[in-house]
């Protein structure tokens, strides 16, 4: 299916005590941009959650937040730092002889101290929480790439409306060609007429004259071309995949055969249809733009 480089995912699952959220989120970008925001105590995973999300994204620009709560009171230890705690009283001792003063100190006071007393968190079962973490991010993955190919898939219906609407504008132009060179050897005879004021004219001069006409405002190959690249555009669209950047170098052909018909346009009627073809085709670049 076809992906939209915007998208948004989240998942939160709760086990054994543990909660742990995950939230993605996308825009448009050239390549793949990576942006991941872990708690101090899955910041070891990071790697593991990088590789996981190339599996489900290849372009764009994708920030993932990630939360855990643990609840389990267990999981916290009071540690008692004794050798820190003899040095304080030390030093302490140390200051009331040399300041003659009387030594006051109580448990109580030494066990205020600074770093005497810790509490520390016990080391987790690391396969139990990338267990947690990665069902959580398959989820919310998951979730995320369901909003990009529904918005991919609303992207290609409405490119392929526009290419059908330009197929039409190329087949206009490509009637009105033989119909702007008649007219043209019309004016041409009817100048030639006026100027001779007899009905002798040289035939030979006349259809060199429309040739070299014919040959500056001939369109052909860039019709035939534009109509190639139309259809490719939609195989494309139509086969799915990761074709961003495929679609993106078709546009730049098409909108440079585009420019070629204009500049060649010598007819009101066909330089408005490639106006309007440049406009399509503008608008289908933009569009392009997010698609993965």
């Amino acid at each position: 299916m076809i992906k939209s480089m915007t998208g948004f995912g989240r998942c939160e699952i709760e086990e054994d005590n543990r909660k742990i959220t995950v939230e993605i989120k996308s825009v448009n970008h050239r390549y793949l941009d990576v942006n991941v925001k872990l708690p101090k105590k899955l910041s070891f995973f990071e790697s593991a959650v990088r590789n996981l999300i190339k599996e489900y994204i290849q372009r764009g620009k994708v920030d993932i937040f990630i939360t855990c709560e643990d609840f389990n009171e267990a999981n916290f230890s009071l540690k008692y730092n004794e050798e820190l705690a003899g040095e304080y009283l030390k030093y302490l001792q140390q200051m009331a002889e040399h300041f003659q003063l009387e030594n006051d100190i109580r448990v109580s006071t030494l066990s205020r101290y600074p770093d005497v007393f810790i509490m520390e968190e016990q080391d987790n079962d690391e396969e139990e929480l990338w267990a947690l973490l990665e069902k959580t991010l398959r989820n919310a993955c998951e979730a995320f790439v369901e909003t990009r190919e529904k918005e991919g898939e609303n992207l290609k219906t409405d490119l392929l409306n526009k290419l059908d609407e330009m197929i039409g504008y190329v087949d206009f132009i490509e009637d009105r060609s033989p119909i702007v060179m008649k007219e043209y050897r019309e004016r041409l005879e009817t100048k030639v007429k006026e100027i001779l004021e007899d009905k002798q004219m040289d035939d030979a001069r006349i259809a060199t004259e429309v040739t070299i006409f014919a040959d500056k405002i001939c369109v052909d190959e860039e019709t035939v071309r534009l109509k190639s690249h139309i259809e490719a555009m939609k195989a494309a669209l139509t086969g799915g995949g990761t074709v961003g950047r495929k679609l993106d170098f078709i546009a730049q052909e098409m909108n440079r055969e585009a420019n070629t018909i204009l500049s060649k346009a010598s007819d009101l009627a066909i330089s408005d249809t490639g106006i309007n073809l440049k406009t399509d085709i503008e608008k289908v670049r933009e569009q392009i733009q997010n698609i993965e």
